[in-house]
């Protein structure tokens, strides 16, 4: 479960990050699932690139990926907790200062 959980979230973020975030140097989401009596709790980790709006982007992608889990897989996902592990610059090498 914790493999759907990390290729929904990949691409919850490119959906949610756009083409313009494509040039950042972001790492595959982790993910790690508990689950006890038809339910489910997942603790994924992310890199987001800077700047962006975090609140809401983590808002949109705990709510995405814990309804895309649950229509996966079945189980009620109760929680989803996010941890974001680096913020990854926008525009590399050629950014302007």
């Amino acid at each position: 479960m914790a493999r759907i959980a990390v290729r929904v979230a990949g691409a919850a973020l490119r959906r949610l990050l756009g083409p313009r975030h494509s040039r950042t140097d972001l790492a595959a989401p982790g993910a790690r699932v508990t689950t006890y009596g038809g339910t489910a709790q997942l603790a994924l980790s992310v890199d987001l690139p800077y700047p962006a709006d975090i609140a809401v982007t983590c808002r949109q992608l705990q709510r995405e990926v814990g309804e895309r889990v649950a229509q996966l897989t079945g189980l009620d996902v109760r929680d989803v907790t996010l941890t974001i592990r680096r913020l990854a610059t926008v525009g590399g090498p050629d950014r302007v200062r």
